[in-house]
Order: structure tokens, then C-alpha cells, then sequence
């Protein structure tokens, strides 16, 4: 059996690959990919897979987009913070998913159902897809946080934030008005938890606000910078693998 992981957190994807081989030890890993740059350009190129291991969210986009313009036939099993919302969906749609962070009897259960189900994958999943893609992509995400600060709980609408980023192992929320509060939430977290059409995962330290995006300039090494109306503490920089997703974001409206 060819395998092919799409995860860009590259400890979850070691971590699954190893599973995988202890489980699967005839299978064959023939790529770990983790963008949706990197997906397009590999399923472009039509290599014969068997099984697809995805994330949802990825650091350049959502792991949708590929359906958008690569035809992928063989079964999916979704490694995946999202909510129950989403994956009952993809059940409904007989593909499965494993909930982050995952255990090996867990993933068990997920290979035994696609071994069970291999005959049902022979068909092209690509109209179900497109269903469920089309709802992920309508949810409208988390409304508010809650934060506490000075003996006080406060709710922030979502709208209100320009951007949340690492600082020291810590998250920080920074609204519109130039207020900064800790929150509890990690970013991967928030990434599963936040609209993927109001904000973006830019890279490991920032995610931001489609409405907090000022302006954006070529950067030096065919990278992008990005300029916020709320100043962010770093440079905000765009690789020039995730160029091209980033700029697909900030268009789709």
C-alpha cells in the first residue's frame, strides 16, 4: 500500500509515519508533504496512491483547496483539531478521521475501516468532497474569546482581533485597539477553532486577520512582507513556498 501524509506540524507527521509502519509495516511512505503548495505540485505530477493521510488546516491554507484543482480518488483519513461539526461530515461522507492528538489503537480503527471499506473507495470521492469542503468552508468559526485580565473576564468578538502570536511559549490576542491579552490557547488550536476565510495561519509564531492586512510588499528571496494596521512586534514574512496561498487567500473574497 502507497501512503502519502499531508501534515505541516512535522512531529505529528513523524509520529503518524512510525505508527503507520509499526501497523502497516508492507505499506510504503512515498511522501510527507506539508503545504498545499507541496500537495498540488506532487498529485499533480499523477503518482499512484493508495491511501492519503490529511490535516485540515495547513500552514499556507486549507487542505480543500487541493481538491479544487487535483483529482484525488483514493481514501482519506483526516488527522484533524476541527469540532464535532466537521467530523461528523466527513463520517457521513465514509471517510475517516483521527482526532488530534492521536493513540495507535485509534489508528488502528481507522486503517481496519479502510481495509473494510476498500471496495466503497473504488469510486471518486471528489463529488463528496466538494459537499463537505463547501460546508467547512461556510462555518463561520469561534465568535469571542474569553481572557481575564486586571480581576476581570472579558469577551473579545473575533471581529475585534487583528492577530494572535507566540511570544516566550505564551499566545497573545491583539485587537484593533492596540490591547494585548494572554490567552490559553495554542495556535494549532486556534487554527481549528477560527474562520479559514477571516484569518490565517502566516507561519509557526502569527496568525492573522484578513481585516488587519494593510499592505503587502515583494520581500528579498522572492518572500512576502506583510504590513498590518495594528503593528506586529516581528516581521511578518511570506515564504516563497506559501507565497502563491497567501495572496489566493487575501483574493477569495
Amino acid at each position: 500500500m502507497k501512503i502519502v501524509i499531508i501534515e505541516d506540524e512535522i512531529k505529528a507527521a513523524k509520529s503518524l509515519a512510525a505508527l503507520i509502519t509499526q501497523l502497516r509495516p508492507e505499506s510504503q511512505i512515498i511522501a510527507q508533504l506539508q503545504s498545499v503548495e507541496a500537495a498540488l505540485d506532487f498529485f499533480g505530477r499523477q503518482p499512484q496512491v493508495d491511501l492519503l493521510f490529511m490535516d485540515i488546516q495547513l500552514s499556507d491554507g486549507i487542505s480543500f483547496d487541493i481538491f479544487k484543482t487535483v483529482s484525488i480518488a483514493c481514501p482519506i483519513i483526516f488527522c484533524t483539531a476541527f469540532g464535532e461539526y466537521a467530523m461528523e461530515a466527513i463520517k457521513a461522507n465514509g471517510i475517516d478521521y483521527i482526532l488530534k492528538p492521536f493513540s495507535k489503537e485509534e489508528l488502528e480503527k481507522a486503517l481496519a475501516r479502510v481495509d473494510a471499506l476498500s471496495n466503497f473507495f473504488q469510486r471518486d470521492h471528489n463529488a463528496d468532497l466538494t459537499a463537505l469542503f463547501n460546508k467547512l468552508g461556510r462555518e463561520e468559526g469561534k465568535k469571542s474569546f474569553l481572557v481575564f485580565q486586571n480581576n476581570k473576564y472579558i469577551t473579545i468578538a473575533s471581529g475585534d482581533i487583528a492577530f494572535f502570536h507566540t511570544r516566550n511559549e505564551t499566545t497573545q490576542l491583539v485587537s484593533f485597539r492596540k490591547e494585548t491579552y494572554t490567552i490559553p490557547n495554542s495556535l494549532d488550536q486556534l487554527q481549528g477553532q477560527l474562520s479559514a476565510s477571516q484569518f490565517y495561519r502566516l507561519n509557526r509564531q502569527y496568525i492573522i486577520n484578513f481585516d488587519a492586512v494593510k499592505e503587502v510588499e515583494h520581500y528579498y528571496g522572492r518572500k512576502l512582507l506583510v504590513h498590518l494596521h495594528v503593528p506586529a512586534p516581528d516581521d511578518l514574512t511570506v515564504g516563497k513556498e506559501k507565497s502563491t496561498a497567501f495572496l489566493h487567500w487575501l483574493s477569495e473574497r
